[in-house]
């Protein structure tokens, strides 16, 4: 799979791996290794990559943010587009990626736009969330892998997640106060398109935008102990999306993969999520009013673990990127 990359620095297996044996990203005073730069020189201190990050400085944000793949992949699929939102020079806008630069769009990608005819590099800009949602749903114990010894669902098992939790590619999941225990859940994410209320699962396709990469942040002592989820699920960073919206996959059979500081810990394929994007959309539908830009989070596979201060979880589905985020 080819990829665009935010920097020249070429990587490999686990880029972005933190070895505290090298001095823990989470310090202060530690210093990382110039290849996370491609600067050729002995490494920055922590404060200043992630107040780099804080600032939006394209260079350093753009090293945790993604890999797009830079043309369509996988049998059948030649008219994939991927479509990103991001800031430059202190604007935010949408913009349409192809090869190693972002087409800049006037108008939001959910009505008519057309290409301004401004060409970013995209290791020039800041990629933030690709929407934004006014409503964040997603599906618990979607895959049997997940599931374990419960039975399956009648219905798909939806749930909220505050807007407020969504968390831009790169960015820093932020470990709250008070919780022992917060895990990763990578997870297909669908684009709604347009406004939907009570639509069948045949004319579901139509209100469907794209799909995207998420990660399903969660505080499993608070999510098993509080009688609602709103903090276990909804703290703000909960909700890391991105990096781009593919539009054009066949989205029912895409390879998902978690892995955490470079290990794979989830690995599966959409085709076995018990209710599939359809089916999900046009229930959600029936009870509340979809709008442009919702996202809805289909369900995690396998099993989780937690996640700590220094670590680097990156969420890959084929066709659609790398959403990358650090832990704090």
């Amino acid at each position: 799979m080819l990829y665009v990359k935010m920097q020249k620095t070429e990587f490999s297996g686990s880029p972005l791996r933190v070895s505290r044996k090298a001095g823990d990203i989470m310090n202060p005073s530690a210093t990382l290794p110039s290849t996370w730069l491609g600067t050729g020189r002995t490494g920055i201190s922590r404060r200043t990559f992630l107040g780099g990050l804080a600032a939006g400085y394209p260079a350093l944000h753009g090293l945790l943010a993604t890999q797009i793949p830079s043309r369509s992949t996988g049998s059948g699929q030649a008219d994939v587009k991927h479509y990103v939102r991001f800031q430059i020079h202190g604007r935010i806008a949408y913009g349409l990626l192809k090869d190693k630069s972002v087409h800049e769009l006037k108008g939001s990608i959910f009505e008519r736009h057309t290409e301004t005819g401004e060409i970013h590099p995209l290791a020039a800009v800041k990629l933030l969330a690709p929407c934004e949602p006014t409503k964040i749903l997603a599906v618990a114990a979607n895959y049997a892998s997940h599931l374990g010894d419960r039975p399956k669902p009648k219905n798909p098992e939806l749930f909220f997640k505050p807007s407020s939790a969504v968390l831009e590619p790169g960015g820093t999941i932020v470990i709250p106060d008070g919780t022992q225990r917060c895990d990763y859940e990578g997870e297909l994410v669908v684009v709604i398109g347009k406004k939907a209320r009570n639509i069948p699962v045949k004319e579901a396709p139509n209100y469907v935008f794209g799909v995207t990469c998420g990660n399903d942040v969660s505080a499993r002592d608070w999510q098993e102990n509080d009688i609602q989820w709103w903090r276990a699920k909804g703290c703000d960073t909960f909700a890391p999306l991105g990096p781009a919206i593919a539009q054009g996959l066949n989205y029912s059979d895409l390879l998902l993969t978690t892995r955490l500081a470079g290990e794979i810990k989830q690995q599966q394929r959409t085709s076995d999520l018990f209710f599939g994007v359809h089916e999900i959309v046009s229930f959600a539908s029936r009870f509340v009013t979809l709008h442009p830009g919702d996202v809805i989070y289909t369900g995690t596979p396998g099993k989780t673990s937690p996640m700590k201060s220094g670590d680097v979880v990156e969420v890959e589905i084929e066709g659609i990127g790398i959403l990358r985020n650090l832990v704090a």
